[in-house]
């Protein structure tokens, strides 16, 4: 059966809104258009859908889409609250339309509404959790799973353990509590052969009508499974069962059929109005119902390979399993499953991007030999091995798809140039693209020198610049009389145009949109993308985030850089931290005070950087010049701040986590990261590559005035090493994906089931198997319902936002 097309619409908006906010409002891009444009186009066709005198909802609901492009996160997050709402009661007015089973159509489209027992007004709970059909049902996966199958004699129970009791009822009680008269109890004794048990309930206020309801529900003589955590009474030593599951059985019953006590019961992320024993009863319906039509997706040589269970059974297991390890077969089907459709997705995305033709001479030549010569310094092995890798892509007749990933002070810039020079060579133009002004500033101060005597015309090109010598740039471009640019986001804008742009470098890949990187690359005949990132990630986010790429990875620092010596220090050792930071900027060297928050208003014990600059202005550091750089600055005062400490203007920038990655002032030899267990490992490492860039011994110190045995754990990990990869590794083993890259910005994929960390053998098996599939058959179509499953997954455009490096 089919969802009825209205019914479509309302799924498809509702996705679409999800997506949306889980993505920070962003108006993100997906396959065919932003948001704001599927928006309008859904309310458009709702709106067409509803009866006239009901379509008052929907003339809102199109007028809430109109101008969202124009409007700042905050008005954006007011106007899809409302959407919601509109949506809401859209639903409560569609006209009904008959279900119908379509050829072509699944068991996973069939609404929710249409499984046994839902009906509409139920399924609006259901929609309030994002669960719009059978698919999204039985892929709402329960969070954990409880024993209650094990049923033990009263007299045996544990404190503390997890029990399934079966006995008659002896006694019911339900009366107000003594200490609180709002709170009501519902207690009953339970007898089975080896003794008695009390379990107890509670509930709100009650009025003697209401509290015999309650006894109602355990009748005098009746046989009950009780399901749940063992205590021990405080006063009278026994043991209780506190607010358990309960089912009263019928008189041939032993409660092995039941759904929710007597078995391994799931447990369900829950929303208001959807009760867990109504999802467990709807997901064991349509899986009773649904079950037969479900068709496996995988190749029979795929679930041998891997010893894989097949899809229903997975499904049913995992949703209602007999023992624990039914649980274990069924996830580890379910994630290969997941993490497989993820890599699918990314290698046939890879695929569409991959026509491209090689740079006619683009290699080592003449122009790339002289670079070498000149430089003052040999190439790390690590450098020379990605710039083979590089110049092989180039050379190629795809297209280069590849990422080059480096800890600070590494040498990627290097490797980018010689890449340049290379496009350069084949009679292209290049393009070095970076987040800010200041870091732009500061490639084209240490870049220009090294090309100019090579006979090449180097550019910068800024939004900040005066309008004639900007048009003068651009018209240069236009001509092919300059041979590299580098920029910002000024480099995107409509009126510049390149003669032939053959290559284009983005440094800090993360920091551009989806839009943004397609821009750049429409301002060739599909030139070559290669993005750098000083942002080490560990092996399986790389797969999960960039499966689509060649990761090319500069493990290898240049001899003689100094690491950085790094200390954490505890609460009295602030005094010595001030006079360290007083000792180097008095010999001449320049430091960083960086703090997590500028408002109080966070409500974290830390200290607001605004304050803390003017106490460390006029109390500590009268005799130096402080600048201060935070996140509420605009564009334009950030850029003098930086500009000043850069010149050595500023002695002490006293900074929130603003600092730019990349920024070089080789001056700049001491760090103090106050309350530093507020930020991730890999944030801390960022931070600390601010320093040490010069000839001079370098110092960080972490501060943090109460630490957890966790905190320790990790700050000492940064004492230890000024390895950025071992720093990541730990870094995503102790906070997890989410919080290491930072959820709204880091594209991570919305995985339900996987575990990036813990499930890291199936994400290697499932890339070799998506790899193996494609080199096979590359699109797929002796698989067409493996094909299906791996549209679903890219449906809502998110692997745009994974597969645009």
């Amino acid at each position: 059966m089919s969802v009825a097309p209205s019914r479509s619409l309302l799924i498809a908006f509702r996705r679409a809104l999800a997506l949306e906010i889980r993505h920070g409002y962003s108006n993100m891009q997906g396959q065919r258009q932003t948001f704001a444009a599927f928006a309008r186009e859904q309310s458009r066709a709702l709106l067409e859908k509803l009866a006239a005198a009901d379509k008052t909802p929907g003339h809102l609901l199109t007028h809430t889409c109109v101008d969202y492009e124009e409007l700042d996160v905050r008005q954006r997050h007011v106007r899809l609250l409302e959407a919601e709402r509109l949506l809401d009661s859209i639903e409560r007015v569609l006209p009904a339309e008959r279900l119908v089973r379509q050829s072509g159509t699944t068991w996973s489209d069939v609404g929710i509404q249409y499984v046994k027992g839902v009906g509409p007004k139920l399924a609006e709970s259901f929609a309030k959790a994002k669960l719009f059909t059978v698919g999204d049902l039985l892929r709402h996966y329960p969070r954990k799973h409880l024993d209650y199958a094990q049923q033990v004699p009263i007299a045996r129970l544990e404190p503390g353990t997890t029990a399934t009791i079966l006995g008659q009822v002896v006694r019911t009680e339900c009366f107000a509590s003594p200490r609180n008269p709002n709170l009501t109890i519902l207690s009953i004794t339970v007898r089975d052969q080896s003794g008695t048990l009390k379990a107890s309930w509670f509930h709100g206020k009650a009025n003697k009508y209401l509290q015999e309801q309650y006894k109602r529900r355990f009748p005098l003589g009746a046989t009950v499974v009780l399901s749940g955590l063992v205590k021990q009474d405080s006063y009278s030593g026994k043991v209780l069962l506190d607010r358990p599951d309960a089912e009263i059985l019928g008189d041939a019953e032993d409660g092995s059929d039941s759904l929710h006590v007597g078995r391994i019961v799931p447990i369900y992320p829950l929303t208001e109005g959807l009760g867990l024993k109504t999802l467990r009863r709807t997901m064991h319906t349509a899986l009773e119902t649904y079950g037969p039509e479900i068709e496996d997706p995988l190749p029979p040589r795929l679930k041998s390979q891997h010893q894989l269970i097949e899809l229903g059974a997975a499904l049913r297991q995992f949703h209602f399993p007999a023992t624990q390890d039914e649980v274990t077969a069924a996830r580890r089907r379910l994630v290969f499953d997941e993490l497989l459709e993820l890599q699918l997705a990314l290698q046939l995305k890879r695929q569409q991007r991959n026509q491209g033709t090689a740079l006619q001479g683009a290699g080592r030549g003449p122009l790339v030999l002289a670079f070498l010569k000149a430089l003052p310094f040999a190439l790390t092995k690590a450098q020379q091995r990605v710039v083979d890798e590089v110049i092989g892509d180039l050379s190629s007749p795809h297209a280069m798809n590849r990422l080059i990933q480096g800890d600070v002070g590494s040498g990627k810039t290097v490797v980018a140039i010689i890449a340049l020079l290379a496009a350069i060579q084949a009679k292209t133009q290049g393009a070095l693209m970076v987040p800010t002004e200041i870091l732009a500033e500061q490639h084209f101060r240490k870049i220009k020198p090294w090309l100019e005597p090579l006979g090449l015309r180097v550019a910068l090109l800024l939004g900040s610049m005066r309008r004639v010598q900007r048009r003068e740039i651009i018209g240069e471009l236009a001509l092919g009389t300059i041979d590299l640019v580098i920029g910002t986001h000024a480099l995107i804008v409509d009126d510049v145009q390149f003669r032939h742009l053959g290559l284009v470098v983005i440094d800090e890949q993360h920091r551009f949109g989806v839009k943004q990187r397609a821009l750049l690359r429409s301002k060739g005949q599909h030139p070559e993308i290669l993005s750098m990132t000083a942002t080490p990630i560990p092996r399986t986010l790389a797969l999960a985030l960039h499966g689509d790429l060649d990761v090319s990875t500069i493990d290898e620092l240049p001899p003689g850089r100094l690491p950085v010596e790094t200390e954490v220090v505890t609460g009295r050792g602030r005094r010595k931290v001030e006079a360290a930071v007083r000792a180097e900027v008095t010999r001449g060297g320049q430091a960083y005070v960086v703090f997590p928050l500028i408002e109080e208003s966070e409500k974290l014990d830390v200290r607001a950087a605004t304050e803390e600059a003017e106490r460390l202005a006029n109390d500590v550091y009268p005799e130096f010049t402080l600048g201060l750089l935070h996140g509420q600055m605009d564009s334009a005062a950030k850029e003098a701040v930086m500009r000043r400490f850069v010149a050595g203007d500023v002695q002490i920038l006293v900074s929130t986590t603003v600092i730019e990655v990349g920024v070089d002032v080789p001056n700049a030899t001491i760090m103090v990261i106050e309350n530093a267990e507020r930020f991730g490992l890999a944030q801390l490492h960022q931070l600390r590559g601010g320093v040490g860039r010069g000839a001079d011994r370098s110092y960080c110190y972490l501060l943090a005035d109460k630490l957890s045995e966790v905190g320790k754990q990790r700050l000492g990990i940064m004492a230890q090493t000024n390895d950025g990869f071992i720093i990541a590794e730990q870094d995503l083993r102790l906070r997890g994906p989410g919080e290491f890259l930072g959820v709204r910005q880091s594209g991570l994929p919305d995985l339900i089931l996987a575990d990036l960390v813990n499930d890291t053998a199936t994400l290697e098996a499932a890339r070799a198997a998506a790899l193996s599939l494609i080199n096979e058959d590359p699109e797929l179509t002796q698989y067409p319902s493996l094909r299906r499953a791996v549209q679903r997954f890219d449906r809502d455009g998110e692997l745009d936002f994974l597969a645009a490096g």
